[in-house]
């Protein structure tokens, strides 16, 4: 029996309020291209993948699931097979699998796609892409209440493997070269963090913050150099749908045979030039979104404590 092997991630599922507004949004705010539009759905790509970003009008707006590709020694039966022996239960859907992670995180896996065209982007040419677009989707990463469970099935069920650890609160796990696909953690409840979007360098960076403050957005942190992961990046608040995009660069590329590291939970682990996020950084109520917004906390305006209903 085949255990599954992740070649990439595939996309992101966001539930939208409006798909025309919502599609266009992503299109203009972040670079994004429309691959495929039905009535209920949108498909959005960064560059010469297929799509990255699954935008659907249903339900409450916020993100749905995560999807990943299968390499290309697995199949999708042999997927099937080894999420029945492990007693995971799943669903099969237009060619995908269908499940959900030990917090009830939808997970989606497709099969493998050859590309083809294998060379790098820059050497081909096209007709349609925008000149200011990300490099493709990068990783995902979920605030969680049951970080060993989730450990468990990422690395269990869906073969991750670690790359670091952040004293006992942060798990980043690989499926390739990249530092990490997903990071989780620690913060009591789950809920999706941010889905990361990777540019080419510095100056790109430079150029999307730039642009997405001309169209009303804010960096909650942001620049920095995180010292997990090495990665130059910037986290934008989306209020719309429930979560942050991280636009980064220079992400750290990992050697064959990888032997995961401890990190203290310190400010320079977090950020090498020395700035911790403020306290809204991990959280979605309107409290925090406006303390941001509004500079508050600098301005010595402290963030209430969020009420957590019991």
């Amino acid at each position: 029996m085949k255990a599954i092997q992740l070649r990439r991630i595939s996309h992101v599922g966001l539930r939208v309020a409006d798909l025309e507004e919502a599609s266009r949004r992503w299109q203009i705010q972040f670079g994004l291209s429309l691959r495929e539009r039905t009535s209920t759905h949108a498909f959005l790509h960064c560059g010469y993948e297929s799509y990255s970003l699954e935008l659907m009008e249903s339900g409450n707006p916020g993100y749905d699931h995560t999807a990943y590709e299968l390499s290309a020694e697995v199949s999708i039966s042999d997927a099937a097979e080894y999420l029945e022996s492990k007693a995971i239960a799943y669903q099969t859907e237009n060619g995908s699998l269908h499940l959900q992670d030990a917090e009830g995180n939808k997970v989606e896996i497709v099969p493998y796609a050859a590309s083809s065209d294998l060379r790098p982007d820059v050497a081909r040419s096209t007709k349609i892409l925008p000149g200011f677009r990300p490099r493709k989707l990068g990783h995902v990463n979920y605030l969680t209440g049951k970080l060993r469970e989730q450990v468990e099935f990422y690395t269990d069920i869906l073969g991750m493997k670690i790359t670091d650890k952040l004293g006992t609160e942060g798990i980043w796990l690989h499926i390739n070269a990249d530092h990490h696909v997903m990071a989780l953690v620690n913060k009591g409840y789950p809920h999706i963090h941010h889905f990361a979007l990777e540019m080419v360098d510095w100056g790109e960076l430079r150029v999307a913050f730039d642009h997405l403050a001309q169209h009303g957005r804010w960096l909650a942190w942001g620049p920095l150099r995180h010292g997990l992961g090495r990665n130059l990046s910037g986290y934008v608040r989306i209020p719309e749908e429930g979560c942050f995009v991280e636009i980064f660069c220079d992400m750290e590329q990992l050697e064959e045979g990888h032997v995961p590291r401890e990190w203290p939970d310190n400010a320079h682990s977090s950020n090498v030039w020395g700035i911790l996020p403020p306290r809204s950084y991990f959280r979605f109520d309107e409290a925090a979104i406006r303390s941001e917004k509004e500079g508050l906390e600098a301005q010595g305006i402290p963030l209430a404590p969020l009420e957590v209903s019991k």
